[in-house]
């Protein structure tokens, strides 16, 4: 299963990608397999050398009782040291941001594909409007 963040290609340019692997506990990687989670409004926030994936939604489980998660908490994304000080220089420079560009499943285990992005001015979103009409017309 892979969920998808299709706004983030029309409102950042990506300069890099990343991936990173989740710490999740037992029933979100079971809602994460069923395709019950969104990205869309989600952030990726770099504090005290660790990284964090923020306001992801992952629906509760609903066979999970009391053991269940909380839908929107702050997750951990596991990288090496090395990569976190890398993508801390990276996002220093100015209107450069991370951001989650989809989750899935690799070998039994839950990753992020992380995009280094910069913001698109309207200008450029309508540019890519219009390269995305003259390609459906050429079809």
């Amino acid at each position: 299963m892979e969920i998808r963040n299709k706004k983030a290609y029309y409102n950042y340019f990506i300069l890099k990608e990343i991936e990173a692997g989740i710490e999740l506990v037992g029933t979100e990687i079971k809602s994460i397999r069923k395709g019950s989670a969104n990205i869309k409004d989600s952030y990726i926030r770099i504090k005290d050398n660790e990284v964090f994936l923020i306001n992801t939604y992952i629906e509760k489980y609903e066979q999970g009782n009391n053991f269940n998660h909380n839908p929107t908490r702050e997750r951990k994304l596991l990288l090496h040291k090395k990569e976190i000080k890398k993508l801390y220089e990276e996002v220093k420079t100015e209107g450069v941001t991370l951001i989650p560009l989809k989750i899935y499943l690799k070998n039994n285990h839950a990753k992020v594909l992380i995009g280094v992005a910069k913001g698109k001015k309207l200008y450029d979103k309508r540019e890519s409007i219009k390269k995305r009409d003259i390609e459906r017309e050429n079809r």
